[in-house]
């Protein structure tokens, strides 16, 4: 038989409480060495980033007045007018528009392609490695110019070695020039992300591997069961990589320029605010920035919520 409950008054007489044990406070050790490590990143992170994006807001809020039409300019505090300029501008939404659908096409394509190159580098059915770790990362090594230059000229018709296709397929025009810079930015960052995630395919356990073969499981069964799932943080971080980098599009389109008469000062998010700067209206230019770095916060903040979730289910 069980022992009778005791009632409440009995209970709360049974004894004290012992009481709730306090947090301890966590000493930091050798705060000096830390803070050695810390500052000169905290400075130069306030100089060269803080720093700016303060200064760009900062201008966004000015407008320039002149007294009379040859007048002295001055600035002078404006408030939103920049702004309202900003979305009243229906070329800059054009840009955004088009590096949009150039990102939704370019960037799964790109990380696939870098998935599929990094898989293959860390098979066992792979022979000479170390080649083709360096042969599809050596286009990274070329500079952004470099590439747009050397495939402009791969696209002229005029120029191009390969005449018979150029001369019936008009890469730079209109309706191409899009698809022929995003072939330039696919072929150089494929190796950039390539090797982000070859680096957490190599951080994998291989007693999991060998796990997987005890159980029949064959390396396509490996790679998509296994491989992928745990390097999805590291495909999200290219794919979030790659959204900011979508948006920033300015070198290719800017070479581009000297092939193509379609490629204008507008075409891009990043290229209108060169073109602006130019004119030269910084305030105006500045709050282009300051939209595109919130456009860009909140696409790249979304796609990491966005991919979140899928894992969580």
């Amino acid at each position: 038989m069980s022992a009778p409950a005791l009632p409440a008054a009995d209970a709360r007489s049974a004894g004290p409480r012992s009481p709730a044990p306090r947090p301890r406070k966590i000493k930091v050790a050798h705060p000096r060495a830390i803070a050695i490590f810390i500052v000169p990143f905290a400075i130069l992170f306030t100089l060269f980033y803080l720093v700016p994006i303060g200064y760009a807001i900062y201008q966004s809020l000015l407008v320039v007045e002149r007294d009379g039409t040859f007048g002295k300019a001055t600035e002078v505090f404006g408030g939103l007018t920049q702004y309202i300029l900003v979305f009243q501008n229906g070329p800059f939404w054009e840009s955004i528009t088009r590096v949009l659908a150039f990102g939704v096409v370019q960037v799964p394509v790109m990380l696939g392609l870098a998935l599929l190159f990094a898989l293959l580098l860390d098979s066992p059915l792979l022979r000479g490695k170390r080649f083709f770790r360096l042969a599809f990362f050596v286009p990274y090594a070329v500079p952004g110019v470099i590439a747009a230059i050397m495939w402009g000229f791969l696209y002229s018709p005029n120029l191009s070695p390969f005449t018979a296709l150029t001369s019936n397929v008009s890469f730079l025009s209109a309706d191409l020039v899009l698809w022929a810079i995003a072939n330039v930015v696919t072929w150089v960052y494929v190796g950039y992300n390539m090797l982000i995630i070859y680096s957490a395919l190599l951080a994998i356990p291989t007693e999991i591997y060998e796990a997987a073969r005890l159980d029949g499981a064959g390396q396509l069964r490996i790679a998509w069961s296994i491989k992928i799932p745990l390097i999805m943080p590291a495909i999200v971080l290219t794919g979030i990589f790659s959204i900011i980098g979508t948006l920033q599009l300015l070198a290719e389109p800017q070479v581009f320029r000297s092939f193509s008469s379609a490629v204008t000062s507008t075409f891009t998010p990043n290229l209108m605010v060169y073109s602006t700067s130019s004119i030269p209206n910084v305030n105006l230019a500045a709050a282009f920035s300051v939209v595109l770095a919130l456009a860009t916060f909140v696409l790249s903040f979304s796609f990491l919520k966005f991919t979140q979730r899928k894992e969580g289910k």
